[in-house]
């Protein structure tokens, strides 16, 4: 009797829109499409910003040393004290033994809910936000609430609406800035607003992503360690996005615990980090070269991420049917769309241009069920010719 194997609640319930809609895709491609795909943030996918090659050296070197053994599973101590100080050069007092290194910033998010979370617990994170926010902490019995980001105001933080969701089973408060999906930046008087918000609620800990730090275009970025004098946060942050190496799979967490209430917590997340061994060694070398060694290289890609953004802004503007507010940083593009009959299902129009247009964008519903519908997600990382390529495609079917 073949009788199936049931799959587990909390596996079936995972969902990951940025790479679910490739499935589709990937069914067009084996039947001879050439699918633009505008999903993924990967900059290496792209022409033109390819990882630092002293980086790329110093993970060869490393491999020609033998460095290719179990690490410590806190992470190599040369890289702790490197992201030691570069997290205070960001205006807060960070010590290596403050920062552990995790196999990229989605690891870092697991061992941290595994570590705070029981259930009847909450998550309370940005809507829109990076999809494990949502599918992660369901896995330990608690939930996630969103928070809304206002779409007519730059995506601008709506503390009304914060206020109204915290409460004492809040253990977590997010800020992903810059944001993934929109590009906004949070102004320093919103970090304050922020932590002040959470200060009258002391079993809150604020999780402060700042994976997109380096590619903020207002010049407004604070590093919302800085700003906390008694609120613990925990910065999230890796080689991924400013350092162009996502493969490599190498993030942190940096703690700012200025008096001692996660000690407990720290206990257990270095228990899971241990019980998992430890983040690629090798790759922690490029890491590391990267944060020590000269950093010039970094302007050149801002620039020409900056120069296809504003391309995209600009072709946006042309297209009746779709408009985006414009990103702060990072180099994604949240779009609306704003044709009645296409806005109400934001995956069918993702699907229906994919199948007929064969450009893969991400539905804005899969990152947030309420705040996300009506818009996409698109990046900004291609050459521009391919960008000018797959606005011409949306711009025909919007105009059918």
């Amino acid at each position: 009797m073949n009788e199936r194997i049931d799959v587990s609640a909390r596996a079936a319930a995972i969902e990951y829109a940025i790479r679910d809609v490739v499935v589709p895709a990937i069914e067009l491609e084996k039947k001879g499409h050439e699918i633009i795909r505008l999903n993924v943030g990967d900059p290496l996918a792209f022409d033109g910003l390819p990882t630092p090659s002293h980086m790329i050296s110093a993970y060869k070197l490393a491999l020609d040393r033998q460095d290719n053994g179990y690490g410590p599973s806190y992470g190599i101590q040369e890289l702790r004290d490197a992201i030691a100080d570069s997290e205070s050069s960001k205006g807060w007092v960070c010590k290596s033994e403050d920062v552990y290194v995790t196999h990229g910033v989605t690891e870092a998010l697991q061992i941290l809910f595994a570590a705070f979370l029981e259930s009847g617990d909450k998550v309370l994170a940005p809507g829109p936000h990076y999809p494990p926010y949502m599918a992660y902490p369901q896995m330990y019995g608690a939930k996630t609430v969103e928070y809304r980001l206002d779409p007519n105001d730059s995506w601008r933080i709506d503390f009304e609406d914060i206020e109204s969701k915290m409460d004492d089973s809040v253990r977590l408060l997010v800020v992903i800035n810059p944001n993934n999906p929109t590009g906004n930046v949070a102004t320093e008087e919103e970090i304050d607003k922020l932590v002040k918000l959470a200060q009258k609620w002391p079993k809150c800990t604020i999780i402060a992503d700042e994976i997109y730090d380096g590619l903020d275009f207002t010049g407004s970025l604070v590093s919302v360690a800085s700003k906390s004098d008694n609120v613990p946060v925990i910065v999230l942050n890796g080689v991924s996005k400013v350092y162009f190496a996502p493969g490599w799979r190498i993030g942190y967490m940096a703690w700012h615990d200025p008096h001692g209430k996660l000690d407990l917590v720290r206990d257990g997340v270095e228990r899971l980090l241990r019980s998992r061994l430890c983040a690629s060694t090798p790759a922690q070398f490029g890491y590391l070269a990267g944060l020590r060694d000269d950093s010039n290289w970094l302007q050149g890609h801002r620039d020409r991420i900056k120069k296809r953004l504003d391309h995209c802004m600009m072709r946006i503007s042309e297209i009746e049917g779709i408009e985006c507010e414009e990103p702060g940083g990072a180099f994604y593009l949240f779009v609306r769309i704003t044709r009645d009959d296409m806005s109400s299902d934001d995956k069918r129009f993702v699907l229906d241009l994919l199948n007929q247009k064969h450009v893969l964008v991400v539905h804005g519903s899969g990152f947030s069920p309420e705040y996300g519908r009506g818009h996409f997600r698109m990046v900004c990382l291609p050459p521009i010719e391919v960008l000018d390529e797959a606005f011409d495609r949306i711009s025909d079917f919007l105009g059918r």
